[in-house]
């Protein structure tokens, strides 16, 4: 049914390309628009949760994933005066063996790559995705509702069956459809910042983080401290959220200095300056969220990741979130004719849109849980994550056990992962 569908993907990011691979699979013809001269990624990690992993697995993308990968063998989370061990979550294996899909870490640009390479297969043997750049979404004609079309800044109009809004947190998609402006900016922002692994190495100050690869989150006062090794090691991946300073929220983000890091976490445990003095790339992101959206779908126009649902990082799910949406609109629309579209899409907000707005609820909980000043609710906190299996009413176990598509069967990648 869904072989002549048409369906074109605006942005080119994790998500979008998700989307596209995803349709592609199902038989649906898919082009995608991004706004930028090249597609890319911004140099920073990514964590991706078993709940994504699955998905990605499930695109036929295992042996990819497990050459760009880094595994993480815990989830360690300490204080921030002494960097005392809190709470420690067993990872690789254990995770592998309780979720049949892998916690692993990346690169973005990565798995980007890896993404894109799927959906142009320059081998000619599987989805051939259509990737349109320099294309930056103005206006989306709705004129004729059973065939949208998306008109680009020079004037170029390309329609689909369906248009999918995938274009971020700004996103354009949202503005053209007359999206309610949920936008809520959260007054902190985060550094981001990456490290070369051989600095790391040749200090013995340093050396214990490259001793077992963890993921690491340090709780402090107004503000915590994240990071983990990507490419195998060869660079450690820092995110650091602090208090806002004046005119984050308008520029969104700056360059930012090394100096300027350090100060914020001078009264910290002094290996987390010896971390972050060896930053070579830093800048600065003002931190925003949206609140939980009452427009998905317009017509046959849908959104999807942070143009609905952008969340704050403090479940790691951003990207993941955004992940499963892609999948469950690829199974949806794959699943229909032209005449169905509509029903197809209602039934991708019903699966989608209460999950991933739990999910936004939870990270913006954890704003304040990560933050607390030290004193009877701090020690509380703590003595939780000591016992740790979830944050804010979300456990992990309800993050990473299901799988957002009805006819999956990951029992195949049993044998893969334990060969």
């Amino acid at each position: 049914m869904s072989q002549s569908l048409e369906v074109v993907v605006v942005g080119g990011g994790l998500g979008g390309l998700t989307a596209a691979l995803a349709m592609r699979q199902q038989g649906l013809r898919v082009t995608v628009l991004e706004r930028a001269d090249a597609l890319g990624e911004v140099g920073a990690g990514i964590q991706t949760a078993p709940n994504a992993a699955r998905v990605l697995m499930g695109l036929g993308l295992l042996p990819e994933l497990e050459r760009i990968k880094t595994e993480p063998q815990d989830q360690v989370r300490r204080r921030w005066k002494d960097g005392s061990i809190i709470g420690l979550t067993a990872l690789g294996s254990y995770v592998k063996d309780t979720y049949n899909a892998p916690y692993w870490h990346y690169h973005r640009a990565d798995l980007h790559q890896v993404i894109h390479e799927a959906c142009v297969d320059p081998q000619g043997h599987g989805p051939v995705v259509e990737v349109i750049t320099s294309a930056e979404v103005r206006e989306v004609d709705q004129s004729d509702p059973a065939r949208p079309v998306v008109v680009t800044a020079d004037g170029r109009r390309v329609a689909g069956d369906v248009v999918v809004g995938a274009d971020g947190i700004r996103s354009a998609v949202r503005d053209a459809i007359g999206g309610e402006d949920t936008l809520v900016f959260s007054g902190e922002m985060a550094y981001r910042v990456l490290v070369p692994g051989d600095a790391i190495r040749e200090d013995p100050a340093t050396r214990w983080l490259v001793d077992r690869f963890q993921s690491t989150i340090w709780y402090g006062p107004d503000r915590h401290l994240v990071h983990y090794m990507i490419r195998g090691g060869e660079m450690l991946n820092i995110v650091a959220i602090v208090p806002a300073d004046d005119g984050i929220a308008q520029s969104w983000s700056r360059p930012a200095t090394t100096d300027e890091l350090l100060e914020q976490y001078q009264d910290w445990d002094d290996r987390v300056a010896a971390m972050l003095s060896k930053a070579e790339h830093c800048s600065a992101w003002a931190m925003y969220h949206r609140r939980r959206d009452p427009l998905w779908v317009d017509g046959q126009v849908a959104l999807l990741g942070d143009a609905c649902h952008a969340m704050l990082p403090y479940q790691a799910q951003g990207a993941s979130q955004a992940m499963e949406d892609a999948a469950v609109l690829a199974e949806e629309l794959g699943a229909v004719s032209r005449a169905d579209i509509p029903s197809a899409l209602a039934r991708y907000v019903s699966r989608r849109s209460k999950h991933a707005g739990m999910v936004q609820d939870a990270s913006l909980r954890n704003k304040d849980f990560y933050h607390l000043p030290d004193g009877p609710e701090q020690e509380e906190r703590d003595a939780k994550l000591a016992a740790f299996n979830g944050e804010s009413d979300v456990s992990y176990h309800w993050l990473w056990s299901g799988s957002p598509l009805n006819n999956a069967d990951m029992e195949s990648y049993h044998y893969q992962f334990r060969r």
